[in-house]
């Protein structure tokens, strides 16, 4: 696939396809892709089941470079089977997140210490409901040794989650997503452990109605997550606005980026039940409800408001540690 790396620039990061943006996030013409359409490696799966097979599963993945870093790119395609992980494109991920540890495991044997300049970083740009539910265990286990591999990773390798194509990351790739050590969004970026039709089914409609675009986007929209401080930086839609910021994080040392980290310790876990606990002593039934507890006073216009004078008015959760 020729792909012209300039034009991928002004690209909206939404429409752009896995490929391109595992393309345009690295430096031009650095990209170099592992087992892509042409290897066919394709779900045993879904051709027991008599599903149509995509070459490369749903996903890209790779290597670039951001300046003298190695950067090591996950880009999944929600418009294959709902970017859902199972065998095949799970196994993709989990060892590219173990070569950029390999990486990181050989610069240091070689230096005695990761030069700040070069170390190896990972980019996951996910787009995905969670686990194919055709291969079940198989994509359960993936998102395990994903896991194990984001928890090898900290103190390590930066590990950079972005949210912002059409699916958005739900369910167990909701919980991954988290466990970046950065998270970037777009407005259209969503994260939610469970869609909104399942939490209509579990407690009502009358609790959560899923035909209610508002509520959705209030509630696992990135604007809403940004509020809550759970996405670190709000992005313009295009393919360089999401590199830009990716290179300025590259700037920044393993432990400065460390300090963004939402999940991977107790302390961690703690602070986030405390929001809960805050939510329950304070009878709040919306989020707006803290919104406004944080101080903000336009409640009803932040989700439309132009994303500049959103970024700048907001009033966002501090977090503790």
């Amino acid at each position: 696939m020729r792909t012209n790396w300039n034009e991928l620039q002004e690209k909206s990061f939404y429409q752009a396809t896995a490929r391109e943006r595992a393309i345009g996030l690295v430096d031009k013409g650095t990209f170099k892709e592992f087992l892509g359409p042409r290897d066919k490696m394709v779900s045993p799966h879904l051709i027991i089941l008599g599903e149509a097979v995509e070459f490369d599963d749903g996903i890209t993945v790779g290597v670039g470079k951001i300046g003298k870093h190695p950067v090591f790119v996950v880009s999944q395609e929600g418009n294959f089977t709902g970017g859902a992980l199972g065998e095949v494109n799970g196994a993709k991920m989990a060892y590219t997140l173990k070569l950029a540890l390999d990486c990181w495991d050989a610069m240091k044997e070689k230096y005695g210490t990761v030069p700040e300049d070069r170390k190896p970083m990972v980019i996951v740009s996910y787009d995905s409901g969670g686990v194919r539910l055709h291969e079940s265990n198989a994509g359960l286990v993936a998102h395990s040794e994903c896991m194990e591999m984001f928890w090898k990773m900290q103190g390590k390798v930066p590990n950079i989650s972005i949210t912002g194509s059409s699916l958005g990351a739900y369910g167990a790739q909701g919980f991954v997503c988290m466990s970046g050590d950065i998270v970037l969004a777009n407005d259209y970026g969503r994260i939610g452990l469970t869609g909104p039709d399942v939490i209509q089914q579990e407690v009502g409609k009358d609790e959560f109605d899923s035909s209610d675009r508002a509520l959705i986007w209030r509630t696992m929209g990135a604007r809403a997550k940004y509020i809550m401080a759970d996405v670190d930086f709000l992005i313009k839609d295009s393919i360089a606005d999401f590199r830009e910021e990716i290179i300025q994080i590259a700037h920044m040392s393993v432990k400065e980026i460390s300090k963004f980290r939402h999940l991977g310790n107790l302390e961690l876990v703690e602070e986030n039940l405390s929001i809960v606990k805050l939510a329950a002593e304070n009878g709040f039934h919306d989020s707006k409800d803290y919104w406004a507890y944080l101080g903000n006073e336009n409640v009803d216009e932040l989700p439309e408001m132009p994303q500049e004078k959103f970024l700048k008015i907001v009033k966002r959760r501090k977090r503790e540690i």
